[in-house]
């Protein structure tokens, strides 16, 4: 009892008083850096380096991302070969996500994943929600440009998803969005852990509202979510589902977590792959 107590003042002592609270929980959100393992240096070797360069608007700036490109083996002989851009989550960068991007390119797309700023070798700079917001529209405007007729897709992991409903609700050109491992919102996601009866909601600043956002996305939507995912509630997987108001299709992977329900999933992925977007 103490020990909550204590952590409850300190927490209540560092929303109250820090004045770059915004900066810190940016900080905690992304957990920003160049890391990777052994499997995603695997999955990455072989794959181009791409490189974006846009004016941020947010910064009134040059900005410059990194990506990967794996293209599939049908890319160059099928003229409706679609392409997909990847959004990764917090903590590790593109190359730490390469092998999920791989088994997006083993179920039919050529993909493009890419770092947002504060990741890997993208611009240098502590990341936000409406950095990331303006980083995806970048990566999905260069690949609208590089590839106008080819059918295009976003696909977002964890807070990738929150990106990638927010990028599919303000773009009109999107052929399927899908998510994975992702939430309704950070308020929500904070409330479902065991701490979360703390009263720190309404002093969020990153909130990811992409519950809000999901009424908004036109093209069909595909949420998967792991049913032993114990960092983001399958509930809020569901919710978010639920929010929708166009065509979609919620898979539940049994026994996936929120590390391996791509790999367990990949059966389901087809099936809903198929019925949903009449991708084979």
């Amino acid at each position: 009892m103490k020990r909550l107590i204590a952590l409850t003042l300190l927490i209540a002592a560092v929303l109250a008083g820090c004045a770059n609270l915004d900066e810190r929980q940016r900080g905690w959100i992304f957990q920003p850096s160049d890391r990777s393992w052994w499997r995603g240096e695997e999955a990455a070797a072989g794959m181009q380096d791409v490189w974006i360069d846009f004016a941020s608007e947010e910064r009134g700036q040059p900005a410059k991302l990194h990506g990967l490109w794996a293209e599939h083996e049908d890319f160059q002989r099928k003229t409706d070969a679609p392409v997909l851009l990847y959004l990764h989550g917090a903590r590790f960068n593109v190359v730490g996500s390469a092998f999920r991007a791989r088994r997006m390119q083993e179920l039919g797309f050529s993909v493009l994943a890419v770092d947002y700023r504060g990741f890997g070798k993208s611009t240098n700079e502590l990341p936000s929600e409406t950095l990331a917001y303006e980083d995806a529209r970048a990566a999905w405007d260069w690949l609208a440009q590089k590839y106008p007729d080819r059918p295009r897709y976003i696909f977002g992991h964890s807070l990738g998803g929150a990106i990638a409903i927010d990028l599919a609700s303000r773009v009109n050109d999107e052929t399927g969005t899908l998510v994975e491992g992702t939430f309704t919102s950070i308020p929500d996601v904070v409330s479902s852990y065991k701490w979360g009866w703390l009263p720190v909601g309404p002093l969020i600043t990153q909130r990811f509202e992409a519950v809000k956002r999901v009424p908004q996305v036109g093209a069909p939507l595909l949420v998967v979510h792991g049913s032993e995912d114990r960092t983001i509630a399958p509930e809020l997987g569901r919710r978010l589902y639920e929010a929708a108001t166009g065509k979609k299709a919620f898979v539940l992977v049994e026994g996936g977590s929120h590390h391996n329900t791509n790999a367990m999933g990949q059966p389901q992925y087809r099936v809903a792959l198929a019925e949903l977007f009449g991708l084979n």
